[in-house]
């Protein structure tokens, strides 16, 4: 009879776990006497008997459902299984983890400024925090009708209005269209709160939105670049060496045949020169500085052996041969002695 009375039971549990699925319905079969119910981890499951709810089980195991679920489901606890009958019920598993969508925006936002009559396009991409808050809306609201639920399905629902949210809180108080980076973070919060109370309509909460980048136009983040460049380098001269640089490195980069890098290099190359001159010159002036201490030697050595003349000519020479003292016609020196006659 053992035999006889299990062989219709069935174990009930999630079939082809797809850990991407929100949800996932076991329907259309008969529970038999002798049946079990698995529940792994990350998930809870559902008893439904005609569309209503019975009873939640959250915790993970292998259970009996004869004795261990029947009594704890709300009209169904005092069911009894008979030899040829089931129970005929519906079992809903939920996956419990928070999923990670990442989206970006369906097209660009156009932001309205002043002189821009046509509207700045931006676009954005970030990550989105979701995870089932409410089971009772969400087989209302969904399960009711779908046999699964994927996490695919949820970020179509965010994207159809996010990038209406974007636009929202980008433009309110003022934020600067030209710096939203910086304001991110407000932007962010403001959009999971308008964001989390559209899709718990569903079931599902928004726990968490974060906006990684905001995309410009090329020509519109070039110049935002530069400002910033122009910011961090407050001596002019300095900012013109560096676009020089720039400019020969992308030279080199390019084969070296870019026009703004031969000017950039011809430039650099004048500067260089004019340091380089400017170096020899000044090293010109301390070499005629320095010269006359090197010749700044007594006169009068160097000359008056040139103008003196030999002795025994019968004239006295007018400086003294030896010591170079004038000798004012004497015979003798009067510094050494020598004899000039």
């Amino acid at each position: 009879m053992g035999i006889l009375s299990n062989q219709f039971a069935n174990v009930v549990e999630w079939e082809e776990y797809d850990e991407n699925l929100i949800f996932w319905k076991w329907t259309n079969k008969e529970i038999k006497k002798g049946s079990r119910l698995i529940i792994r981890p990350g998930q809870d499951a559902i008893f439904m008997f005609q569309g209503k709810v019975e009873g939640v089980f959250e915790n993970e195991g292998d259970y009996d459902i004869e004795s261990q679920i029947i009594p704890f489901l709300s009209t169904l606890k005092g069911f009894k299984f008979g030899f040829n009958s089931g129970m005929r019920a519906e079992v809903l598993f939920v996956n419990t983890k928070e999923f990670t969508i990442k989206w970006g925006t369906k097209g660009p936002i156009m932001l309205q400024h002043p002189s821009l009559p046509g509207g700045m396009p931006v676009r954005a991409n970030g990550t989105a925090n979701v995870k089932v808050s409410d089971y009772m809306t969400l087989i209302d609201k969904v399960a009711g009708v779908k046999q699964s639920y994927s996490i695919e399905d949820v970020k179509l629902r965010i994207t159809t209005i996010l990038d209406q949210l974007l636009m929202k809180w980008i433009a309110k108080e003022g934020k600067d269209m030209f710096n939203l980076q910086a304001n991110s973070y407000d932007i962010s919060k403001g959009v999971q709160e308008d964001l989390d109370m559209e899709i718990s309509k569903d079931g599902i909460s928004v726990t968490g939105f974060s906006i990684n980048s905001f995309n410009y136009p090329e020509e519109i983040q070039a110049k935002i670049n530069t400002a910033a460049a122009q910011s961090m380098v407050t001596d002019v001269d300095k900012y013109n060496q560096m676009t020089m640089v720039d400019g020969m490195a992308a030279g080199k980069v390019n084969g070296g045949n870019s026009t703004m890098a031969g000017m950039a290099e011809m430039m650099m190359g004048a500067s260089i020169a004019s340091q380089m001159m400017g170096g020899m010159n000044f090293g010109g002036q301390q070499q005629q500085q320095a010269q006359p201490v090197q010749q700044a030697q007594p006169v009068q050595q160097q000359i008056a052996p040139q103008q003196a003349t030999p002795a025994g000519t019968g004239t006295a020479p007018k400086f003294c041969p030896e010591c170079g003292t004038p000798t004012n016609g004497a015979k003798f020196c009067s510094n050494c002695g020598t004899k000039l006659i």
